[in-house]
């Protein structure tokens, strides 16, 4: 896959408590585009950080009702994507202090 359009696909890594979690299970989330598939996104993840994805789940987040004083609207939706690799690998670069 060109690494330009790969680029496009992966938003950016959700870095929270319960990701870090996943990460001991080598299940890794993103965010991605709206209208990535699940075999746009594995090919994505393989060509960025050179590993093997085992399988992806994908997810629809949807917008969720705000207020600022009188005026109302929503969060944006977005597609975040939880990437399980195969055996031995890992991304180095989300690693953080695990």
């Amino acid at each position: 896959m060109d690494n330009i359009r790969a680029h496009d696909i992966i938003i950016r890594p959700i870095l929270t408590e319960k990701s870090y979690n996943l990460m001991r299970d080598r299940k890794y989330t993103f965010e991605v585009d709206k209208k990535a598939t699940k075999l746009e996104i594995k090919e994505a993840i393989e060509s960025i950080f050179k590993v093997k994805v085992e399988k992806v789940y994908v997810m629809n987040v949807k917008p969720k009702p705000k207020r600022l004083g009188r005026s109302e609207g929503y969060t944006r939706g977005w597609k975040k994507a939880i990437v399980k690799l195969g055996e031995g690998y890992t991304i180095r670069e989300l690693q953080g202090s695990l």
